[in-house]
């Protein structure tokens, strides 16, 4: 995955548009476009192989609409131009991370010791509850 080529693509092909956003800015909120949504085709990303693309479709299959687009909002802050950076690095991270292979999990199995301590573990635990217990009626 060239990284460069996926950046470049990403900002080229994203179609952002602006609208109002709740949240700080009092009365600024209601007169100024600042919340930002970007829209981006996933067929349009460069830098991916097709591998790399079956996993992002994958792995993003609930975050991409039936247009196959990628959406993102971001209107956390004030300013327009500082939301407009959180959307794209938010979207640059969703692409590269739904992209990347995951690490193979080996199973393993746990240890003797473990097992004996956990083991071990329940058995005080048990006699702690135990002990809370009532003593026993000495009329029965």
């Amino acid at each position: 995955m060239d990284l460069f080529l996926l950046r470049q693509s990403i900002h080229n092909a994203a179609l952002v548009s602006y609208s109002r956003s709740g949240g700080p800015g009092g009365q600024n909120v209601n007169k100024v476009n600042t919340k930002v949504m970007l829209r981006l085709p996933v067929t349009a990303l460069a830098g991916l192989s097709e591998a790399e693309m079956g996993r992002l479709r994958e792995t993003l299959r609930n975050r991409i609409t039936e247009d196959d687009e990628l959406v993102i909002t971001a209107s956390e802050e004030r300013f327009q131009r500082t939301n407009q950076e959180r959307a794209f690095s938010r979207l640059e991270a969703l692409v590269a991370g739904g992209a990347r292979l995951q690490k193979f999990r080996r199973p393993t199995k746990p240890s003797r010791a473990s097992r004996e301590n956990r083991l071990k573990a329940k058995r005080i635990h048990s006699l702690m509850k135990k002990d809370r217990r009532f003593p026993p009626d000495p009329d029965r």
